[in-house]
């Protein structure tokens, strides 16, 4: 909890240490999982989801821990390192699936003439939902992030594939080997696919995470488990503060303070993020920080309203 001018604006070169980034900041990304406080409720509505093998969809504001919840399932249940799709206005059913470089591969055939060339394989890989379908001893986590953001048919698109729990791979179907050896996302393993088929034994566990800014079809929501992240409350921000940051004894007024003022602007409907909480605890808190004048436009800045530019 340090505030330093860094930068003076008068132009002059001079040799700077910035110190340590708050703890969310630093690189590579330390694990949150540890640190997550599930809100009441959350607790049920994933093991609800993880006994029906049904995908959880969760809705909230942004910065309310909604993508955090996978990191935390995957750790206590080692599920491994969850799988991520982040969804956008372009995102399709096929893209999750497998990606196929047809133009890479007729590069390679007139290169190579005959023989190796005919090789699928290296020009295929899964996509995030199509290798959390893969066969595994236990299911994988995957989270599809901001489904909300995506084009309005996505959630249908995926009904059959989250329903049935199987895909098929046409390019392979047809491939002269019943066998090929495809790359999984997130790095470079193999796995075997037989005939064009992923077909898997465990059902991932599942997270989708909305901003609530769009609804979905009824036949979507009727396979998920749904769950609304609650509007925090002054408590439970104190927690998520003593989670992440250290707070002593003389400097529990000031983000006791800066907590009830974010809670006032919530209940007022202004758009705010938990995260901008922590930056501002973290920069105005503390034996450095700056001073009322200063301290009075750096909130600002940090608590800008997100429906605001």
């Amino acid at each position: 909890m340090t505030w330093t001018p860094f930068y003076v604006g008068d132009g002059k070169p001079r040799d700077v240490d910035l110190g340590d980034p708050p703890p969310w900041r630093s690189f590579p990304r330390r694990p949150r999982h540890e640190r997550f406080q599930p809100p009441p409720g959350l607790v049920e509505a994933v093991n609800a989801a993880l006994a029906l093998r049904r995908p959880l969809l969760l809705t909230g504001a942004p910065g309310s821990g909604k993508s955090t919840v996978i990191e935390q399932v995957a750790a206590e249940l080692k599920l491994g390192e969850p799988l991520r799709w982040h969804i956008t206005s372009r995102s399709t059913l096929l893209d999750s699936l497998y990606r196929y470089d047809a133009l890479g591969r007729i590069h390679a055939q007139r290169l190579a003439g005959t023989g190796d060339a005919d090789d699928i394989g290296p020009f295929l890989r899964l996509g995030p939902l199509g290798t959390a379908l893969l066969p595994t001893p236990h299911p994988r986590a995957l989270l599809i992030d901001e489904i909300d953001k995506s084009d309005l048919d996505l959630p249908s698109d995926l009904l059959d594939v989250l329903e049935r729990g199987e895909f098929e791979i046409p390019e392979l179907a047809r491939h002269q080997e019943d066998v090929v050896e495809v790359r999984e996302w997130g790095g470079d393993d193999r796995h075997a696919i037989l005939k064009g088929r992923v077909q898997c034994d465990n059902f991932p566990f599942i997270v989708l995470t909305s901003n609530g800014e769009r609804d979905f079809p009824a036949a979507f929501l009727r396979r998920c488990i749904r769950f609304t992240m609650p509007e925090p409350t002054t408590e439970s921000l104190r927690r998520v503060v003593a989670a992440h940051l250290e707070v002593t004894q003389e400097h529990s007024a000031p983000v006791d303070a800066l907590v009830a003022e974010f809670v006032e602007r919530l209940r007022a409907g202004e758009s705010l993020a938990v995260d901008q909480l922590l930056n501002a605890v973290h920069v105005l808190t503390g034996a450095h920080a700056p001073e009322e004048a200063t301290a009075h436009d750096v909130r600002e800045l940090i608590l800008r309203e997100l429906s605001r530019a």
